[in-house]
């Protein structure tokens, strides 16, 4: 594809179905590896894959002739098929439908990976549903709560 030049840096956000905190100790880095794994097969490039026990951020510079929610799709479906053919949790494994997707300048990559890189200690002092919805909000996306993840208390 000549003379196409993109720089989009996108911060995705999704969960796990029901959101069981089933996302252990025990895989969950391979999970991050085999994520960003999938994001450069698929023409992107990883900046940062991480999450915690019931939720997954990505952070990559989207190809320009990919479509976000066609990336997430093949993400979520790839690692899902990764995390039941692997027998890693009790059960069928699945994502919830829907995500969140965020849009960073160049200059807000550096922040944007040290939170991701950051989410175990930042969940330590605060819930997925506060994080998710400040995002929401930081972007003003309008949004009803009966179309947002599933969460409970």
């Amino acid at each position: 594809m000549a003379n196409t030049y993109t720089q989009t840096s996108i911060h995705a956000v999704f969960a796990v179905k029901g959101r069981q905190n089933i996302l252990s100790d025990k895989f969950r880095e391979n999970l991050f590896q085999y994520i960003s794994g999938i994001l450069s097969h698929n023409g992107h490039y990883s900046l940062a894959v991480n999450g915690y026990k019931d939720h997954v951020h990505i952070f990559f510079e989207q190809h320009p002739t990919k479509a976000l929610s066609d990336t997430i799709q093949i993400v979520k479906a790839n690692s899902s098929k990764w995390i039941n053919d692997n027998k890693l949790v009790l059960g069928k494994f699945e994502w919830q439908e829907g995500y969140g997707g965020f849009s960073y300048s160049h200059s807000q990559r550096d922040n944007v990976i040290k939170y991701i890189m950051n989410q175990e200690k930042h969940h330590s002092r605060r819930t997925f549903r506060d994080e998710y919805l400040e995002l929401l909000n930081k972007f003003e996306i309008k949004f009803q709560d009966e179309y947002i993840f599933e969460f409970y208390k």
